[in-house]
């Protein structure tokens, strides 16, 4: 293939393949390497032949995710401590990437998807995030159309078992979740017991992920307001976060609290609500540096 048209199918691709990657795999370099192999493989081909190189390019994707995902989660076995996606400042992913739901980019819900098998997390990010037909999204994963069907219905209902709501498309929540964040952060810096009180759901969890030994942080989910109170107010368990500064940025879709020292991204702190989007249900804390390359402060 020509060196300017395989340029402007990158161009008019990357980011449509690398939103689908990011959601199979979780994280940033792996989702990159996936997209690579795709249009390197597309490179050695004639596409003159190719019909719908959008659904092309997906099942590539697709294809090189699933046999990605079991090696990664085979080195995630040895890991030290609670795995958690990489998150992401937010992008613009570009008129090939329009059809995709934007509050499945979430974090709360690429937590979700690692509770799904490869195919299951296959065929829901495909019909959930990207909305393709049952036809196609069969043609992609080497299924049956009838049991790509049961395979999302059996997807969802996993998901759906969750209290927090990731599942729930975000739109018209920008301000209630803005103004959230604002009292979270207050009272989190005061060590304000009352006031985290107020914003923790009945039965919240909270997670951090150090990066394997990188860094040290909460080994073991915290579950229930009193554990989870009790880590949040501390003065001696997260001190370091209270001394650095505090923002809210687009991550992931949507407004979270990203931790700055001196203008260097320190961690993240994702929120997921509870399903009256009115309480905290989940927050996952990311430390690890390794994994914070592609948070913009």
């Amino acid at each position: 293939m020509g060196g300017s048209r395989m340029e402007e199918l990158y161009r008019s691709y990357y980011r449509y393949a690398f939103s689908i990657a990011y959601r199979m795999l979780g994280t940033v370099a792996d989702a990159e390497d996936a997209v690579q192999d795709c249009f390197a493989e597309l490179q050695r081909r004639e596409p003159g032949g190719i019909q719908n190189m959008k659904a092309y390019v997906a099942k590539g994707i697709t294809n090189r995710c699933l046999n990605m995902i079991g090696s990664a989660r085979s080195r995630r076995e040895t890991y030290v401590g609670e795995w958690l996606p990489e998150p992401v400042s937010e992008a613009d992913d570009g008129p090939e990437a329009s059809a995709e739901r934007k509050d499945t980019l979430s974090y709360a819900f690429l937590v979700l998807l690692e509770r799904l098998t490869p195919t299951e997390r296959a065929v829901f990010v495909l019909r959930e995030a990207f909305q393709y037909e049952y036809d196609a999204i069969a043609e992609m994963v080497g299924k049956s159309e009838s049991n790509c069907r049961q395979i999302f219905s059996r997807a969802k209902r996993t998901l759906q078992a969750r209290p927090s709501s990731a599942l729930q498309p975000a739109a018209g929540n920008g301000a209630s979740r803005e103004q959230l964040l604002r009292r979270f952060t207050e009272a989190f810096t005061a060590y304000d017991v009352g006031g985290m009180l107020e914003l923790l759901a009945e039965q919240p969890v909270l997670i951090g992920d150090g990066g394997g030994q990188e860094v040290h942080t909460i080994l073991r989910p915290m579950a229930g307001r009193k554990g989870v109170l009790a880590l949040l107010t501390s003065r001696r368990v997260l001190k370091q976060m209270r001394e650095w500064e505090i923002a809210m940025d687009w991550i992931n879709g949507e407004q979270n609290l990203v931790f700055k020292q001196q203008g260097v991204v320190r961690a993240v702190l994702c929120l997921a609500l509870d399903k009256s989007g009115e309480q905290i249900q989940e927050l996952y804390l990311m430390m690890a540096a390794s994994k914070l390359g592609h948070v913009t402060p």
